[in-house]
């Protein structure tokens, strides 16, 4: 049995021409759906994230996008994980310990964990994301003891960045999926 994508979008939710909303409805996904998409916080959002992760059977993948990364992360130091979490998939991680005038509201995130994450992860940055220098989610992904990939110069990896569909990023999902489940697993 393949393993469920579990969809952790960032402010806003992600909208249905966001490629984590395309692969929901591709791939059969749940979409973890806060409260308060604009005002994000820790007790809040990792709160629903773990609704959704006890509701959903099965093995679980994460797949998370902007502050849907130090959802994640927050979640992961609170919880210590989950046995059914196969690994995440953390996609444009914000800096959320640096002051972004244009979306003060992530500060709330802050600070960013940095402990090992309690399952395989695969962080995916951006040379040009306004979010993040490159350097500083090599950082991430070092702390969280997880891969790094760069995706060049894409922006946020978002709508506005041109990525509706993202086909690069399934490649890297399938891929991922291939080393974090067993042989006997279909998978994407």
């Amino acid at each position: 049995m393949t393993p469920t994508l579990v969809i952790v979008p960032g402010l806003g939710g992600s909208g249905p021409q966001h490629w984590q909303s395309l692969w929901e409805t591709k791939f059969g996904g749940v979409r973890v759906v806060q409260d308060d998409w604009e005002h994000p916080t820790p007790a809040a959002w990792t709160a629903r994230l773990h609704e959704v992760i006890e509701a959903t059977p099965g093995d679980l993948v994460l797949v998370a996008h902007s502050c849907g990364v130090p959802t994640v992360a927050h979640w992961a130091a609170r919880t210590g994980g989950h046995a059914r979490v196969r690994g995440a998939l953390l996609v444009a991680p914000p800096d959320v310990d640096l002051p972004l005038p244009d979306f003060p509201a992530v500060a709330a995130l802050a600070p960013q964990p940095l402990g090992p994450l309690p399952f395989p992860a695969l962080v995916v940055s951006s040379e040009t994301d306004p979010f993040v220098t490159l350097e500083r989610a090599q950082a991430f992904a070092e702390a969280w003891e997880a891969e790094f990939i760069t995706a060049g110069e894409a922006g946020h990896i978002n709508t506005d960045s041109g990525h509706g569909d993202w086909p690069e990023g399934e490649i890297l999902l399938s891929e991922a999926l291939h080393a974090w489940t067993p042989p006997d697993i279909s998978r994407f």
